[in-house]
């Protein structure tokens, strides 16, 4: 079930406040010993721990140090960053239409060295037809009640598509084999779109791995996620985009991908689920 924004980011400063607490704990310290290593009231530990106060990037390095615990100051101070920012409904963030999201996403993508999506029922946006990208976004158009740009941000989603083709950047894709029956669009609509996804593997940036339904899961299928780097994970859900940024979280998404992975075929074996996916539209 989907968090609302306020909640999200209440689970965010509890998950953070519970975590300087057992540093303090772990240190042997009581709250006052910990406001006089601090040079603060009481209080303000207590009202930290309670969320009642929301720790500044100060309060967090004066806190890691008092408990002999510096390693942990930087993850720490980007789990409280996020805190507030994590979460961000599409309403909000799409509330002009869609075509201004995919153009703002441009700077972000082209900074990114190396991308790694993993798809669980609709296909990457960097491995989108314009018509499969329409389709799609037309329908999500629909369902949010939003102005209705989808043309227009399926070729913007397509332009910025190209930079897997420029040579400056590496792809990595996991998909599971449900979303090449996924049906988007009429079936032309996806046999350009599967037929895409053989040329596309041949690009010498992108990996395409195809998660046979077949498969011995050694990783349950989650959500569907899209890594930046080792640095940024975008989470999709269906009321909102969840962006992670805390290492230890981020962390936790490059070791599921690397899971997935390994359920994966990739080369010829991929090629046939593809094409046994264009056989079955007939």
């Amino acid at each position: 079930m989907s968090l609302s924004p306020s909640s999200s980011a209440q689970a965010a400063r509890e998950s953070l406040a519970l975590r300087l607490k057992e540093l303090r704990l772990d240190a042997g310290l009581t709250t006052q010993g910990m406001a006089d290593l601090c040079g603060w009231h009481k209080s303000k530990t207590s009202r930290i721990e309670n969320t009642k106060t929301i720790p500044s990037d100060a309060d967090i390095k004066a806190w890691c140090r008092a408990c002999g615990s510096e390693d942990q100051t930087a993850d720490l101070i980007a789990s409280s960053r996020s805190a507030e920012s994590m979460y961000v409904a599409w309403r909000r963030k799409q509330r002009t239409g869609l075509r201004r999201g995919q153009e703002a996403s441009i700077p972000l993508y082209q900074r990114t060295a190396l991308f790694r999506m993993y798809c669980v029922k609709v296909l990457p946006g960097l491995l989108q037809t314009e018509g499969y990208a329409k389709a799609l976004l037309s329908g999500i158009t629909e369902f949010r009640e939003l102005p209705d740009d989808s043309a227009q941000a399926a070729t913007a989603r397509v332009e910025r598509s190209r930079i897997i083709r420029d040579g400056l950047h590496r792809a990595v894709f996991l998909v599971e084999e449900d979303a090449l029956y996924h049906r988007v669009g009429d079936n032309s609509v996806m046999a350009g779109q599967l037929g895409y996804l053989l040329t596309a593997m041949s690009y010498p940036a992108v990996s395409l791995g195809i998660i046979p339904q077949s498969a011995q899961r050694a990783m349950w299928g989650i959500e569907t996620f899209s890594m930046f780097d080792d640095r940024r994970v975008h989470v999709e859900l269906l009321a909102a985009k969840v962006t992670v940024t805390t290492p230890s979280e981020v962390e936790l998404y490059l070791r599921a991908f690397a899971r997935l992975g390994k359920m994966a075929v990739h080369g010829r074996r991929a090629r046939s689920l593809i094409s046994k996916a264009i056989d079955s539209l007939g």
